[in-house]
């Protein structure tokens, strides 16, 4: 990528022809291409298409008042493009083309912008380090050893090279935000209902939300007012007025009330973490900022509910994929019941098969007093505390993961890999907005400062992470050319 700021900056050069958007486009192909041995963060890249598109806008000319127009933007593979592979990073979808967009993806594309390419991801979203993709894991760019984090692991890492400026990831329990701070850059999951998860293929649909990834916050914002809004075709999605984000960063916190979860700072999180996020706070509280700690006492029983009631989902979203409709069938065949039983057996990986067996078993008529509805009430509860907490505080603050990006084969159970989302999965538990701004590196890689708001205030959680990012002032970017 040619090296811009942000968005804002290579839109008016756009604007000015002091590049074109064929010249943009070429360079920003040139660039994950050169990347693409060493990170393998790209499913599929849509050349042909974003060239065409190019030449047609540089035919009339971008259009000054339409920022999106011309840019390129990487789109997780879980969207559906159409007309483009979407395979959710797994085998069962390997030769699936869409015969529709997302919502998201047909707002980007009635703005102007370029899908450049399908990012690559743990499968069907779920992971935390991209180990489970059929397509094989996303490196590090700050170390090629180590994971990016997930499962919008492809998303963060070409933003993090510079590919492009923005990306559009999903979350979970964390998919955006935990990737980001691995990644050194900024991720957003906005309020559930905030965006419409139409074409989004479901993992845990009380859960998923779609969300942006950038190298700033600005960009971020900006983005994130793009993919925004009611959709009729989501009855999940909020009518709420949309403010533009982007024109709401004022950098002034003076007054904010932070509260910040001694849970947060406990058992499993790496203490040189815990030791650069409150250092971190001291930019806030010079900005003019109240800080406390405070408590979340449910939040220590996120990560069993989440993993009770989001695989309880999945069990159900994922029974879709019978090989009848579309995407991969087994052969020789001999009835109907062997038809799913091996189609399932070969197109879904270890994790996904792990995830469903366990939804299903918590649904089961013998398990779901015992399991789902008890991890139904913890939710309750996690949401209660923070509505308590949100009637004193406007954020909270807290580290983004309990460690910095581990090594691949590191974490040689499933218990530890999902101890990775422990610090995340509340925000998603409670439908809340949350975000992830570097925060600085601990022995030399990343570590992300993480801000909770009240649903759909987006705005101040936003303002808060500008205000950060402008005076932390972290422009480090990791060596991978």
């Amino acid at each position: 990528m040619l090296d811009y700021k942000n968005v804002e900056e290579l839109h008016k050069d756009l604007v000015n022809k002091k590049i074109s958007v064929t010249e943009l486009v070429k360079e920003t192909l040139n660039s994950i291409k050169l990347h693409e041995s060493k990170l393998n963060a790209y499913i599929s890249i849509n050349e042909e298409q974003s060239l065409n598109m190019a030449a047609k806008i540089d035919k009339k000319g971008v259009n000054p008042d339409n920022l999106w127009e011309g840019i390129p933007i990487a789109v997780k593979d879980n969207l559906n493009t159409k007309g483009i592979l979407t395979t959710a990073a797994s085998k069962i979808l390997s030769n699936f083309k869409p015969i529709y967009d997302a919502t998201v993806v047909q707002k980007l594309k009635e703005a102007g912008a370029i899908i450049i390419g399908k990012t690559n991801l743990d499968e069907f979203a779920m992971g935390s380090s991209s180990e489970t993709s059929y397509y094989g894991a996303v490196h590090n760019p700050w170390d090629l050893e180590r994971v990016p984090g997930g499962s919008s692991a492809g998303s963060a890492a070409t933003v993090a090279s510079r590919d492009v400026l923005v990306s559009l990831g999903s979350d979970t329990g964390g998919s955006i935000r935990q990737p980001a701070a691995f990644n050194g850059v900024v991720g957003v999951k906005p309020t559930y209902g905030r965006v419409s998860r139409w074409g989004l293929i479901a993992f845990g649909s009380s859960f998923d939300q779609i969300g942006s990834i950038a190298t700033n916050v600005q960009d971020a914002a900006s983005l994130l007012t793009l993919i925004s809004g009611m959709d009729v075709k989501d009855a999940t999605s909020s009518s709420k007025k949309v403010p533009d984000f982007r024109q709401k960063l004022t950098g002034n916190i003076e007054g904010l009330r932070i509260g910040v979860p001694k849970e947060f700072f406990g058992d499993g999180v790496d203490p040189k973490i815990c030791s650069l996020i409150k250092d971190s706070l001291k930019v806030f509280k010079e900005q003019g900022a109240l800080i406390e700690e405070v408590s979340l006492p449910n939040s220590i029983y996120g990560i069993q509910a989440y993993y009770v009631l989001a695989p309880a989902e999945a069990s159900s979203n994922l029974q879709r994929f019978d090989g009848i409709r579309y995407g991969y069938r087994a052969d020789n065949i001999n009835n109907l019941e062997d038809l799913y039983v091996k189609t399932r057996t070969e197109g879904f990986g270890d994790e996904v098969k792990r995830r469903i067996m366990l939804g299903t078993y918590a649904l089961s008529a013998s398990s779901y007093e015992a399991f789902f509805i008890k991890a139904a009430k913890v939710r309750t509860l996690i949401i209660n505390d923070y509505k308590e907490l949100f009637k004193k505080y406007d954020i909270i603050v807290g580290p983004t993961t309990p460690s910095v990006a581990f090594k691949f084969g590191d974490k040689k159970d499933e218990t530890s890999m999902y101890m990775n989302d422990m610090l995340t999965v509340t925000a998603n538990i409670a439908g809340l907005p949350a975000m992830s701004v570097p925060a600085g590196l601990v022995d030399g890689l990343p570590v992300g400062l993480h801000i909770i708001g009240k649903p759909f205030d987006e705005v101040t959680l936003l303002n808060a992470g500008y205000t950060f990012e402008k005076i932390n002032n972290f422009n480090l970017k990791p060596n991978i050319d």
